[in-house]
């Protein structure tokens, strides 16, 4: 038995060698957790973003395969995120006539879910006693990946920490939003576009796009905006508090 659980393991150790294994185990795994998501009636609890990420930590943990080798190898999808997000430019521009006439209202509102977004965050994170480099983590979370990436790094966060809050953060977003919507008593899909490009980024945007092109469209563009910003802003302040 023994014998079979050390040649198990030096078998997961030479496919972690292989460039095109962690990339072939996210496409595969993804793929099965939308398989699953689709035969669920795309419920948010099962969303594949959040189970591929717990099925991957699983693989790994089990394999043995070291977490940097599995990003190692996966450099082509962090490579895409910037082209894709650069690709929701589509939507935006199909739906520019409707846009436009909104354009003032979004961009107030962005302006003040950009700022108050990070600030509860951060602000209930620091009276829960949390570190600065925790903080600075943080900081970022209300923006899509790619951009929150490079803000972290130019605060000096952390970066995982930050990916696997914005994705939480999003999945967190699509989970909550229809009961928010409700309470709220928010029907218009376009405001609810806006609400979760604010919020939950591109994670909630696909979401707004199952619903349809206008409220992805909106989504998009808040999205966009709050990514602008906050990457505008947040490192001039986080520098200006002293960190």
């Amino acid at each position: 038995m023994d014998t079979l659980l050390q040649d198990l393991h030096n078998y997961t150790d030479s496919l972690a060698q292989k460039p095109l294994f962690g990339l072939l185990l996210t496409l595969l795994v993804y793929q099965g957790a939308l398989w699953l998501y689709n035969r669920c009636n795309r419920s948010a609890l099962i969303h594949p973003v959040a189970v591929s990420a717990v099925v991957i930590a699983l693989l790994l943990k089990i394999s043995g395969i070291s977490y940097q080798d599995y990003v190692d190898a996966n450099q082509l999808i962090y490579f895409l995120l910037g082209p894709t997000t650069v690709a929701l430019a589509i939507p935006l521009y199909n739906e520019f006539h409707v846009l436009r006439r909104q354009a003032m209202p979004i961009l107030v509102t962005v302006l003040f879910g950009a700022l108050a977004a990070p600030a509860i965050a951060v602000g209930i994170a620091w009276g829960m006693g949390a570190s600065d480099e925790v903080l600075l983590s943080l900081a970022p979370k209300s923006v899509t990946t790619p951009i929150a990436i490079g803000i972290a790094d130019q605060i000096g966060a952390m970066a995982t920490l930050t990916t696997g809050v914005v994705v939480f953060t999003g999945i967190l977003g699509v989970l909550l939003s229809p009961a928010v919507f409700w309470l709220s008593r928010l029907g218009d899909t376009r405001l609810q576009g806006v609400v979760m490009g604010i919020n939950a980024h591109g994670v909630g945007t696909a979401r707004c796009f199952e619903i349809g092109s206008d409220s992805g469209a909106f989504a998009t563009m808040a999205m966009g905006l709050t990514g602008t910003f906050t990457a505008l802003t947040l490192p001039y302040l986080i520098h200006w508090l002293g960190y």
